[in-house]
């Protein structure tokens, strides 16, 4: 009987195998997060350099469900570093990340500032960090420190920098340096 129950308990032990995970699954809540902390600062790196950090109050994580994510109930405040290493901040009043995708959707008072200065305020926000592409399809407001230049629109679609955007129904008010041949010939003279 003692070889019976040895027997059976090495077959259990090895039908489990490398399915740790599932046995996580298992264990967690049928719905809630997988962990929770309080008063959170994350720092980010490539290749050993410091290229973001991220405080937050309050964090869900729901890294073991079909599609996993982090939820920032509290809101979110992110430094990033672009590669002249040079510092932009954002902020939001709620965010989730997913991390499969790098998509971050940050929500309610984003405020978005660039190392130069440059200001995106909106309602919601979709930060797309593989592709360092910036979006949204709410109304927005972006201003641009060195002449006061802004643009208000209803959506836009940009690069991180702001160097290329596309926007919607907007506004905005941009002075442009003219760089003609003759331009240059009448500051001489």
């Amino acid at each position: 009987m003692l070889n019976l129950v040895t027997a059976f308990a090495v077959t259990l032990l090895f039908s489990c195998g490398n399915k740790s995970g599932e046995l996580q699954k298992m264990r967690q809540k049928a719905e809630g997060p997988a962990a929770e902390g309080e008063g959170i600062v994350a720092k980010y790196t490539d290749s050993g350099k410091v290229v973001a950090t991220l405080k937050t109050p309050y964090i869900l994580d729901y890294s073991i469900s079909g599609f996993p994510y982090e939820e920032f109930p509290q809101g979110v405040e992110v430094t990033f570093v672009d590669e002249e290493k040079k510092e932009n901040y954002i902020t939001a009043d709620y965010a989730i990340r997913y991390k499969r995708t790098n998509l971050i959707d940050l929500r309610k008072n984003v405020v978005l500032i660039l190392s130069d200065s440059t200001t995106l305020n909106a309602s919601q926000l979709y930060w797309d960090q593989k592709n360092n592409w910036v979006f949204t399809d709410k109304p927005y407001t972006i201003r641009f420190p060195e002449d006061d230049s802004f643009n208000n629109g209803d959506m836009f679609d940009s690069s991180e920098d702001f160097e290329n955007f596309i926007s919607l129904n907007n506004q905005s008010r941009m002075y442009v340096k003219d760089t003609s041949p003759d331009s240059a010939q009448d500051s001489l003279q």
